[in-house]
């Protein structure tokens, strides 16, 4: 089963009911928050419906919280991007 996922890319301040509406409907409220919907038809209207403002991608499995947090965290150490003359 294959599942959306959809981050909330721009803000829903200033626009109309319905669209903030939706928005909740599918359960975002913060930019940058992510959630996973199963693909079917109902979810897809609704990001059409603010298709603007969100991000989508189809994943094959919904990510934990857990996971969501390792895949945010940088890998450790640093890297010297380029060499500064001295």
């Amino acid at each position: 089963m294959s599942f959306f996922r959809i981050t909330l890319h721009r803000s829903a301040i200033g626009l109309p009911q319905r669209t903030r509406g939706v928005l909740a409907a599918l359960g975002l409220r913060k930019r940058s928050q992510t959630v996973f919907h199963p693909v079917s038809p109902q979810s897809a209207g609704m990001i059409l419906k603010v298709k603007e403002l969100v991000k989508v991608s189809e994943v094959d499995r919904a990510l934990s919280p857990k996971e969501m947090r390792e895949e945010r965290r940088p890998e450790p150490g640093f890297w010297v991007e380029k060499a500064v003359p001295r």
